[in-house]
């Protein structure tokens, strides 16, 4: 079992930039997954950004605008959203797969609002 705390959410202005933080109750250190997902209304859930074994991989909307990054020390990961327009408005959820074979754990969501 792995719970997931998010945060750094909220309202802010198109071109701003917002960080998020997803907090493991465990050690994600040999986790074989994890990543960021987002919904928007009345959409599906869908890939932000993820990081698999050092791989680090992209949606094409958030490529140049997002970095997805990892704090083994403090079991912290991290999406740091830059240049955000109102098309990124969603509620942003992180996942970790800490196995080959296994559920993948995700957590509550945090919402983040673009908006003037």
């Amino acid at each position: 079992q792995v719970q997931l705390v998010e945060s750094g959410g909220g309202l802010v202005q198109p071109g701003g930039s917002l960080r998020l933080s997803c907090a493991a109750s465990r050690s994600f250190f040999s986790f074989v997954n994890m990543g960021w997902y987002h919904q928007a209304p009345g959409k599906q859930r869908e890939l932000v950004a993820t990081i698999t074994g050092g791989r680090v991989n992209y949606a094409d909307s958030v490529k140049g605008r997002f970095t997805i990054s990892r704090d083994n020390t403090k079991n912290t990961m991290y999406l740091q959203m830059n240049s955000l327009t109102p098309e990124d408005t969603a509620v942003y959820y992180c996942c970790v797969k800490p196995a080959l074979i296994g559920p993948n754990y995700w957590g509550q969501g945090t919402q983040v609002t673009v908006s003037s």
